[in-house]
């Protein structure tokens, strides 16, 4: 049986930016790494902005307090940017 269920393993131990990307290291020993672009409040943001992180969710989640910003484990392990708004026409 497939299950989207967190693991305990999965939770959030480490966030580290470059220039184009985020990479969060969890504490089951992987590394997730994906595209800032993914993300526009992280791609906009300062880097101060980009390293006041916090551990959320109790541990699978990770949320920036200066830009309002909140990803989870489960969606960067599912490789989900985030969602676009869709602009409604004139």
């Amino acid at each position: 049986m497939n299950t989207l269920e967190p693991k305990a393993g999965e939770r959030v131990k480490e966030v580290r930016f470059t220039d184009d990307a985020i990479s969060v290291d969890i504490f089951d020993g992987r590394t997730i790494t994906a595209p800032i672009a993914w993300y526009p409040r992280l791609l906009h943001a300062t880097p101060e902005q980009r390293q006041n992180w916090k551990i959320a969710g109790a541990g699978y989640g990770i949320h920036w307090p200066d830009i309002d910003e909140d990803l989870s484990v489960q969606g960067l392990l599912q490789g989900a940017p985030a969602p676009r708004k869709v602009s409604k026409a004139a």
